[in-house]
C-alpha cells in the first residue's frame, strides 16, 4: 500500500480529498494536516510516501513546507493540490520536486489519472532498484511512468463543452448538501443560467446527476440536480 497524507487547511476538502484516494486501489491515507506545522509534525513521526499538498496554509506556503520537509531529510513525494495557478508557484513547485500538480477545482477522474501514474512510478522504481545501477533504458521507464493520459470524460464531451468548466460545475454539485436549479448553480460558477443548463443535461445524461422536479403554485415545475456519482 502507498501512504498518503493529505494536507489542505480546509476541513471539508481535505475529508473529500481523502475519500477520493480511498477509492483508489492501492493507495491508503494515513492522516491529514491542516497546517504545515501539522504536516512537518507527521511525516516526523510517521514517515509517508506521498504527500498530496495545498499551496494556501495558514502558517506558511505548500512549497515552503517541501522545502522545510527536504532541509530535514524527509523524502516523501509531492503532488500539488491547490487553487494556485500562476506560473511562478507552478515552476516553483517544479523546480523543488513536485511529481505533479493538479488545480481545483478538479474530478475525480483527474485525480486518480495521477495516483495511477504515481503507482506505476513505485512500481517502476522498486523494480529497477533490485536490478542495481541503472542503464538509460531503466531511467527512460521511470520517467516515462510518470505521464498522465486524458481523463476519460474528456472524450466524451460534446461540442463547445470545456473541461474546466465540467469541473467547475462538478465541485458545486457534488459539495452542494440539497438539490440545486440551474439557476443558482449559475449563480455559484458565475456562468449564464443557459450554459450551465448545457452542462447539466449533459451530467444528468451521463448518469451523474439525478434529476427531480419542484412543483411551485403556478407555471412549470423546476428542474433541480443531485450529485449522484461516486
Amino acid at each position: 500500500m502507498i501512504d498518503v497524507l493529505v494536507v489542505d487547511d480546509d476541513f471539508r476538502v481535505a475529508e473529500i480529498n481523502a475519500q477520493y484516494v480511498g477509492k483508489v486501489p492501492g493507495f491508503r491515507v494515513t492522516a491529514r494536516a491542516h497546517t504545515a506545522a501539522q504536516a512537518l509534525a507527521t511525516v516526523a513521526r510517521e514517515p509517508v510516501d506521498l504527500v498530496l499538498l495545498d499551496h494556501y496554509l495558514p502558517d506558511r506556503t505548500g512549497l515552503e513546507l517541501v522545502q522545510r520537509m527536504r532541509e530535514l531529510g524527509h523524502a516523501s513525494d509531492v503532488i500539488m493540490i491547490t487553487a494556485a495557478g500562476d506560473v511562478e508557484t507552478v515552476r516553483a513547485a517544479m523546480r523543488l520536486g513536485a511529481l505533479h500538480y493538479l488545480v481545483k477545482p478538479f474530478t475525480f477522474a483527474a485525480l486518480r489519472t495521477r495516483l495511477d501514474s504515481y503507482a506505476a512510478l513505485h512500481r517502476t522504481v522498486e523494480r529497477v532498484e533490485g536490478q542495481g545501477a541503472a542503464g538509460q533504458e531503466q531511467v527512460d521507464r521511470i520517467f516515462g511512468a510518470l505521464r498522465t493520459t486524458p481523463t476519460a470524460s474528456s472524450p466524451s464531451l460534446p461540442s463547445g463543452h470545456s473541461e474546466p468548466t465540467l469541473d467547475l460545475i462538478c465541485k458545486v454539485l457534488h459539495e452542494a448538501d440539497h438539490p440545486l436549479s440551474a439557476h443558482e448553480v449559475a449563480a455559484e460558477t458565475g456562468l449564464s443560467r443557459s450554459t450551465a443548463q448545457r452542462y447539466l443535461r449533459h451530467l444528468e445524461q451521463a448518469g451523474r446527476l439525478r434529476l427531480t422536479l419542484k412543483y411551485g403554485d403556478t407555471g412549470r415545475p423546476e428542474h433541480r440536480y443531485t450529485w449522484v456519482a461516486p
